[in-house]
Protein backbone atom coordinates (compact mmCIF):
# COMPACT_ATOMS: atom_id res chain seq x y z
CA UNK A 1 0.00 0.00 0.00
CA UNK A 2 1.68 3.47 -0.98
CA UNK A 3 1.62 5.52 2.57
CA UNK A 4 1.67 9.31 2.25
CA UNK A 5 4.83 11.25 2.95
CA UNK A 6 5.11 13.30 5.48
CA UNK A 7 6.27 16.99 4.74
CA UNK A 8 8.49 19.22 6.14
CA UNK A 9 6.75 20.96 8.89
CA UNK A 10 5.58 17.94 10.75
CA UNK A 11 6.81 17.25 14.14
CA UNK A 12 7.35 13.52 13.11
CA UNK A 13 10.57 14.15 11.21
CA UNK A 14 12.20 15.27 14.11
CA UNK A 15 11.63 12.89 16.43
CA UNK A 16 14.50 10.01 17.57
CA UNK A 17 13.00 6.64 16.19
CA UNK A 18 12.27 4.24 18.60
CA UNK A 19 13.94 1.02 18.39
CA UNK A 20 12.55 -2.28 16.33
CA UNK A 21 12.43 -4.74 19.51
CA UNK A 22 10.80 -8.01 16.83
CA UNK A 23 10.15 -8.54 13.15
CA UNK A 24 6.42 -8.93 13.56
CA UNK A 25 3.76 -9.05 10.78
CA UNK A 26 3.25 -5.13 11.48
CA UNK A 27 7.14 -4.50 11.23
CA UNK A 28 7.14 -6.42 8.06
CA UNK A 29 4.14 -4.79 6.66
CA UNK A 30 5.25 -1.20 7.07
CA UNK A 31 8.41 -2.47 5.48
CA UNK A 32 6.94 -3.96 2.05
CA UNK A 33 4.43 -0.49 2.08
CA UNK A 34 7.47 1.47 2.90
CA UNK A 35 9.42 -0.11 -0.05
CA UNK A 36 6.58 0.36 -1.88
CA UNK A 37 6.18 4.11 -1.06
CA UNK A 38 9.47 5.05 -2.40
CA UNK A 39 9.18 3.10 -5.60
CA UNK A 40 5.99 5.13 -6.44
CA UNK A 41 7.98 8.57 -5.15
CA UNK A 42 10.92 7.54 -7.44
CA UNK A 43 13.25 7.91 -4.74
CA UNK A 44 16.30 5.93 -3.05
CA UNK A 45 15.74 5.54 0.79
CA UNK A 46 12.99 6.37 2.80
CA UNK A 47 12.84 6.05 6.60
CA UNK A 48 9.80 5.05 8.54
CA UNK A 49 9.70 8.99 10.30
CA UNK A 50 9.21 10.04 6.42
CA UNK A 51 5.83 7.70 6.79
CA UNK A 52 4.33 9.19 10.07
CA UNK A 53 6.25 6.48 12.15
CA UNK A 54 8.95 7.27 14.54
CA UNK A 55 10.53 3.54 14.86
CA UNK A 56 14.13 3.30 13.78
CA UNK A 57 13.38 1.56 9.81
CA UNK A 58 14.59 2.66 7.18
CA UNK A 59 14.40 1.16 2.98
CA UNK A 60 16.98 1.74 0.51
CA UNK A 61 17.41 1.13 -2.74
CA UNK A 62 20.36 2.07 -4.99
CA UNK A 63 20.46 -0.44 -7.58
CA UNK A 64 19.14 0.62 -10.48
CA UNK A 65 21.29 4.25 -10.36
CA UNK A 66 23.86 3.94 -13.04
CA UNK A 67 24.70 8.11 -12.61
CA UNK A 68 25.87 7.55 -8.84
CA UNK A 69 27.47 4.48 -8.55
CA UNK A 70 27.45 2.12 -4.66
CA UNK A 71 30.18 -0.27 -3.61
CA UNK A 72 29.02 -2.86 -0.81
CA UNK A 73 31.77 -4.60 0.85
CA UNK A 74 31.00 -7.65 3.89
CA UNK A 75 34.62 -8.41 5.00
CA UNK A 76 37.03 -7.71 2.71
CA UNK A 77 34.97 -8.65 -0.36
CA UNK A 78 33.03 -6.91 -2.28
CA UNK A 79 29.60 -8.19 -2.86
CA UNK A 80 27.45 -6.77 -5.84
CA UNK A 81 25.26 -4.21 -5.00
CA UNK A 82 22.10 -5.49 -6.82
CA UNK A 83 21.92 -8.59 -4.65
CA UNK A 84 21.27 -6.98 -1.68
CA UNK A 85 18.77 -3.98 -2.85
CA UNK A 86 16.20 -3.46 -1.92
CA UNK A 87 17.39 -3.65 1.26
CA UNK A 88 14.80 -2.75 4.97
CA UNK A 89 17.34 -2.03 7.86
CA UNK A 90 16.49 -2.21 11.28
CA UNK A 91 18.26 -0.29 14.11
CA UNK A 92 21.04 0.46 11.80
CA UNK A 93 24.18 2.07 13.48
CA UNK A 94 26.94 3.59 11.36
CA UNK A 95 30.62 4.46 11.65
CA UNK A 96 31.66 7.33 8.94
CA UNK A 97 35.18 7.20 7.20
CA UNK A 98 37.27 10.84 7.80
CA UNK A 99 37.10 11.32 4.39
CA UNK A 100 34.31 13.67 3.27
CA UNK A 101 32.97 14.35 -0.20
CA UNK A 102 30.02 16.70 -1.44
CA UNK A 103 27.09 15.57 -3.33
CA UNK A 104 23.66 16.51 -4.49
CA UNK A 105 20.66 15.51 -2.24
CA UNK A 106 17.27 15.97 -2.26
CA UNK A 107 14.49 14.21 0.44
CA UNK A 108 11.29 13.02 -0.66
CA UNK A 109 10.28 14.93 2.37
CA UNK A 110 11.26 18.39 0.92
CA UNK A 111 9.63 18.41 -2.60
CA UNK A 112 11.70 20.08 -5.39
CA UNK A 113 14.68 21.32 -2.98
CA UNK A 114 17.92 19.82 -3.35
CA UNK A 115 21.33 21.12 -2.30
CA UNK A 116 24.69 20.39 -2.25
CA UNK A 117 25.59 18.40 1.49
CA UNK A 118 28.78 17.01 2.82
CA UNK A 119 29.15 13.73 4.03
CA UNK A 120 31.66 11.05 5.16
CA UNK A 121 32.59 9.16 1.76
CA UNK A 122 32.60 5.65 3.33
CA UNK A 123 30.28 4.08 6.24
CA UNK A 124 30.29 0.54 7.82
CA UNK A 125 26.82 0.08 8.76
CA UNK A 126 25.61 -2.44 11.27
CA UNK A 127 21.92 -3.81 11.46
CA UNK A 128 19.38 -6.11 11.95
CA UNK A 129 16.95 -7.15 8.89
CA UNK A 130 13.71 -8.03 8.32
CA UNK A 131 15.03 -12.17 8.70
CA UNK A 132 16.12 -11.22 12.34
CA UNK A 133 20.02 -11.59 10.91
CA UNK A 134 22.70 -8.83 12.02
CA UNK A 135 24.38 -7.72 8.79
CA UNK A 136 27.40 -5.84 8.90
CA UNK A 137 28.64 -4.20 5.58
CA UNK A 138 30.91 -1.17 4.42
CA UNK A 139 29.42 0.99 1.66
CA UNK A 140 30.45 3.79 -0.36
CA UNK A 141 29.51 6.20 -3.20
CA UNK A 142 25.85 6.63 -3.17
CA UNK A 143 24.88 3.74 -0.94
CA UNK A 144 27.36 5.41 1.55
CA UNK A 145 25.39 8.73 1.45
CA UNK A 146 21.93 7.39 1.14
CA UNK A 147 22.63 5.30 4.48
CA UNK A 148 23.47 8.72 6.15
CA UNK A 149 20.52 10.30 5.27
CA UNK A 150 18.36 7.58 6.39
CA UNK A 151 19.64 6.97 9.80
CA UNK A 152 19.96 10.70 10.09
CA UNK A 153 15.73 10.74 9.61
CA UNK A 154 15.84 7.95 12.23
CA UNK A 155 17.24 10.38 14.76
CA UNK A 156 15.80 13.30 14.03
CA UNK A 157 18.03 14.89 11.71
CA UNK A 158 17.37 16.72 8.16
CA UNK A 159 19.51 16.61 5.54
CA UNK A 160 18.43 20.88 5.94
CA UNK A 161 20.62 20.49 8.86
CA UNK A 162 23.49 19.63 6.71
CA UNK A 163 23.29 22.36 4.94
CA UNK A 164 25.77 25.31 4.51
CA UNK A 165 24.74 29.10 5.11
CA UNK A 166 24.54 29.55 1.48
CA UNK A 167 21.72 26.67 0.72
CA UNK A 168 19.96 27.21 3.75
CA UNK A 169 19.56 30.81 2.64
CA UNK A 170 19.00 30.00 -1.56
CA UNK A 171 15.87 27.52 -0.27
CA UNK A 172 14.77 29.43 3.04
CA UNK A 173 11.47 30.53 1.42
CA UNK A 174 10.70 27.42 -0.08
CA UNK A 175 11.05 25.70 3.51
CA UNK A 176 8.60 28.39 4.82
CA UNK A 177 6.29 27.40 2.30
CA UNK A 178 6.62 23.78 3.17
CA UNK A 179 6.00 24.89 7.02
CA UNK A 180 2.93 26.47 6.61
CA UNK A 181 1.19 24.22 4.51
CA UNK A 182 2.10 21.46 7.13
CA UNK A 183 0.30 23.38 9.68
CA UNK A 184 -2.58 24.28 7.73
CA UNK A 185 -2.77 20.30 6.83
Amino acid sequence: MILEIVQYGNPVLREKGREVKEVDEKVKKLAADMLETMRFANGVGLAAQQVGVPLQMAVIDVADIEDRPSAMFIGDDEVKVEDYMPIVLLNPQLKLSKEREAGNEGCLSFPEISAEITRASGVRCKATLLDGNEIEFDASGLLARALQHEVDHLHGILFIDRMNAASKTSVAGRLKRLQKEARSA
